[in-house]
């Protein structure tokens, strides 16, 4: 139960500070005044506290009483989450609307789980049996895709002696009874968990595994592992958010936590309308059946802008725990940057650099580190991957929330204007960005694909960046003036940019490259380079080359070729052997 701990002295936006505070504690969740503003303690020093508040305190006034909950902010965890759509704090914004209407009115507090819906609840453990944190009791079948694990929660340990038979239960029924040291522990499907605490876990694993996102640019020369973090910076226009959806859409992470952090009101209703409309490329089933959305928008609260993020990582870690492989999507980190720097001002604390909060490298590095994949409590192998977007004013990547974050992933992925601006999308610049997964992911690979794929991406890389020196002397004196050697390398990565790095993400062939097809596709290309290197040699032209019929296909592979046939691809490779065999046989005669 709520109580009184203080009163409102000074209104400062969405910062207020309390007097007469007692029996206050810190990161305390609050309700301030009639409304019960929810809010949270962030400052406390004898009988004043500085509390944020996550909702519109206009015609909040001095002397209104606060109300301290006595515990910290937490979400609800159980069976209920997929497919909701919920805000920066929890309050599931659909069940608002069905009550209240299309606005939301002040102080609304609902449950994030539904009290009444029913779940079918399969009890897994045995009574009578040694039970420990994170262990087993029982399932429910949340969604065709989601098998939801009703978990002892962490701190609890003891003996299991009652276990409700299988059955429809609400959340809040009573499940199981576990006998510990304190006491018998009454446990129900719902759990509470502090949001900005990581939840525990056994062991951090070795992440060796690639998070296969179907893109061919990021699969293959920057890829993430599952359980990694990686940024994703880019200036206005340049598809941050076009990135995000195609990895929510696409990636084979078993659930996607989207964060919408302080993003533009048309680009999260594109989310919402576009996303229940999507099909699961692997099952053909709605993508909302393994997706959950966070939708915070710039015209909300900054307080819950700033809480969003920890809101998400929280549920995905939950999930983390039962064994799946969760991908979160953060768009933007920028403006959750912001929202530190707002209520950092009003809290009159020392600015850094650009204003922003002395903290923010600090805040960046607990929220990245929650990325990882772990041993649970209870044995499984889950992962949280952290997709963080930034939003750099003007595109200038040397300010702070870039250069923090860069500290923090080890996977880089920079967007650039140019490439944007010539429709070539993803526009992840081959020049700029990186990965430090690439020799952890490569034995996967090797292993299921292609013994020399990392041999492969190397030459790729190579061609690139030689080619990136060759365009300096073509804007200058023009191709014409190259030996066909070098002409070749400019065809060639043209064929690498063109064909391989750029996708069709409305092309129902193109928007999505297997792993398999990737590596195909990208054999063709190369092998088209050697061969064309040894016809030169041989005295053929780069203007014979290029108008070989073979180059036209390749050209065209990716939209000709699906995914389930492949071996087309094979007999490019074949046609392509045999032309420049063809070739060869002239230059000789």
């Amino acid at each position: 139960m709520a109580r009184v701990i203080g009163s409102v002295g000074r209104v400062i936006g969405p910062v207020i500070e309390a007097v007469g505070v007692e029996n206050a504690q810190m990161l305390e969740l609050v309700e301030v005044g009639e409304n019960r503003l929810i809010g949270e303690i962030v400052r406390l020093e004898e009988k004043r506290a500085v509390i944020q508040v996550y909702e519109d305190t206009t015609s909040l006034r001095p002397g209104a009483p606060i109300y301290g909950r006595g515990a910290p902010l937490s979400v609800e965890l159980g069976p209920g989450m997929i497919g909701t759509i919920y805000d920066g704090i929890q309050r599931p914004l659909e069940v608002i609307k069905e009550k209240h209407g299309h606005y939301m009115q002040k102080g609304i507090q609902l449950p994030a789980l539904s009290r009444e819906k029913k779940w079918h609840f399969v009890p897994v453990a045995k009574v009578g049996e040694k039970i420990d944190e994170g262990g087993l009791l029982g399932t429910v079948q949340e969604t065709k895709l989601i098998n939801t694990h009703i978990l002892v929660p962490p701190g609890v340990t003891g003996e299991l002696v009652k276990l409700t038979e299988e059955g429809d239960h609400t959340v809040e029924d009573e499940i199981a009874v576990i006998n510990t040291v304190d006491g018998q522990k009454s446990i129900t499907m719902i759990q509470k968990w502090p949001v900005r605490k990581g939840r525990p876990f056994s062991r951090k694993m070795e992440l060796k595994i690639p998070l296969i996102t179907g893109q061919r640019v990021i699969d293959t020369l920057f890829p993430i592992a599952k359980g990694g973090s990686v940024c994703v910076p880019g200036g206005f226009g340049t598809g941050k958010t076009m990135v995000q959806q195609a990895l929510a859409k696409w990636c084979d992470a078993d659930l996607i936590v989207f964060i919408g952090c302080g993003e533009r009101g048309n680009e999260i209703t594109d989310v919402l309308k576009e996303f229940p409309e999507l099909k699961d490329p692997r099952t053909g089933l709605s993508l909302m059946e393994r997706t959950l959305i966070i939708a915070n928008t710039s015209n909300m609260p900054v307080a819950a802008r700033e809480a969003s993020i920890y809101t998400g990582v929280s549920i995905a870690e939950f999930f983390r725990d039962m064994g799946y492989h969760v991908a979160v999507m953060a768009d933007s980190t920028s403006r959750w940057a912001e929202a530190l720097r707002e209520l950092s001002g009003r809290m009159e604390e020392m600015p850094a650099d650009e204003g922003f909060p002395a903290y923010l490298p600090m805040r960046l590095a607990e929220f990245y580190e929650r990325a990882g994949m772990v041993s649970a409590l209870g044995g499984e192998q889950g992962s949280v991957t952290i997709i963080g977007s930034v939003s750099p004013p003007g595109g200038d990547f040397s300010e702070p929330v870039t250069q923090h974050s860069k500290r923090f992933v080890r996977c880089f992925w920079a967007l650039d204007r140019q490439l944007a601006n010539a429709r070539h999308y993803p526009s992840i610049s081959w020049m700029d960005s990186y990965s430090e997964y690439t020799d952890e992911v490569a034995s996967w690979w090797e292993a299921h694909h292609d013994p020399e794929w990392k041999q492969l991406r190397s030459k790729v890389m190579d061609l690139l960046q030689i080619e990136g020196r060759l365009q300096q002397v073509v804007k200058l004196v023009g191709p014409d003036v190259l030996p066909d050697r070098q002409r070749l390398i400019l065809e060639a990565c043209a064929l690498i940019k063109n064909t391989f790095l750029q996708q069709n993400a409305f092309d129902m062939i193109d928007a999505y490259s297997t792993a398999e097809k990737q590596v195909k596709m990208l054999r063709v290309i190369l092998s088209f380079y050697d061969l064309g290197l040894e016809a030169i040699k041989q005295g053929a032209t780069i203007v014979r080359i290029r108008t070989m019929k073979i180059f036209t296909e390749i050209i065209r592979m990716k939209y000709a070729v699906s995914n389930d046939e492949l071996d087309k691809i094979d007999a490019i490779q074949r046609r392509m052997e045999r032309s420049f065999k063809e070739l060869a046989l002239i230059f000789r005669r």
